[in-house]
């Protein structure tokens, strides 16, 4: 396992992280994540992301009750959440980025997650109601409080994040260091393009998600929906109707023989092609079977065999690189 500064930042993080998105309190309980989260440990893992809305905060106190088994030191490891969604259906408690939400937020999720103090904060969406200013101050104060020690934000337009590091740096505050974003072989154009001039000029960080495209890029819907899988859940029926289309997975099944003469699975030549973009800080995992885990984890040894040649072949199969 290698590690990425997070953007600007000193800290390092793993290059392959582990997430609480779907699996935490949705499909897995409290066991099935401790061994997760041990796996991904062993392996050199040492950031761990969740958020205050997965499953309605149980993710958190899932992640929480984790963490306070395993014995690993404070030190050893990075925790992050996100605030937006919200937990209640009301005015000031759900969509925002007011100061009252997030100042009471990260409250409850150290609350849940058993800590003092998370590592890495995100505003989870851009609020378009609230005024950036006041969403700058209010992560500059969770900061200088110590509940937190960097903040960031997800899938945020350049032009937001821009407006944030300026007010950050006009009044002396903590600025953001990174993004999270959407970002595998079928969406590119946000991270390759419109996030191009964050990299160069301001050494931006992202750790990115869904590098499997909700597992699409793992090859696991060539031959139709699993019964057991997360296109089939309650809920996610967006995905068979965006996400799942046959010109998709016809893209997929391309890529099946370059992953064959690798000597690798779909997923890690998938998560591979993501690591080989060194704008990338880390790149989230997801899993709810260990199995699955230990085979994405895998694609730390597919990198060195993506050349010059071989990211050419995959992107004359794509046909979607930024221009």
């Amino acid at each position: 396992m290698d590690y990425r500064r997070l953007g600007n930042a000193g800290v390092k993080v793993s290059e392959l992280s582990f997430g609480a998105w779907v699996t935490f309190g949705e499909q897995i309980g409290e066991e099935d994540a401790l061994r997760l989260m041990q796996t991904a440990f062993d392996a050199g893992v040492n950031f761990f992301d969740n958020a205050q809305s997965y499953a309605a905060g149980k993710a958190e106190s899932i992640m929480g009750a984790v963490l306070k088994r395993t014995g690993w030191t404070r030190e050893a490891y990075l925790v992050s959440t996100k605030f937006y969604w919200g937990l209640k259906e009301s005015v000031n408690q759900e969509n925002t980025l007011n100061r009252k939400f997030l100042m009471k937020g990260i409250d409850g999720s150290l609350k849940r997650l058993q800590l003092d103090y998370v590592d890495l904060i995100f505003c989870h969406r851009a609020d378009w109601d609230t005024p950036i200013e006041e969403t700058v101050w209010a992560m500059h104060d969770i900061i200088e409080s110590g509940k937190a020690l960097y903040w960031g934000t997800s899938e945020w337009s350049a032009y937001e994040i821009a407006c944030a590091i300026y007010i950050a740096e006009k009044n002396h505050l903590h600025k953001p260091v990174t993004e999270q974003s959407h970002y595998n072989l079928f969406t590119r154009q946000k991270v390759e393009g419109e996030y191009a001039r964050l990299f160069r000029d301001r050494h931006y960080g992202n750790v990115i998600w869904s590098p499997l495209a909700s597992g699409l890029l793992s090859g696991k819907y060539n031959n139709g929906i699993p019964a057991d899988s997360r296109a089939a859940q309650p809920g996610y029926e967006w995905l068979q109707q965006s996400g799942i289309t046959p010109a998709r997975v016809d893209k997929v099944k391309q890529l099946v023989p370059v992953a064959n003469e690798l000597g690798s699975t779909l997923a890690q030549l998938a998560i591979a092609w993501c690591l080989k973009n060194q704008n990338i800080s880390s790149v989230i995992l997801g899993a709810s079977k260990v199995e699955q885990l230990q085979e994405n984890l895998g694609a730390l040894n597919v990198q060195e065999k993506l050349t010059p040649d071989v990211l050419k072949h995959i992107d004359d199969i794509m046909g979607n690189k930024p221009q």
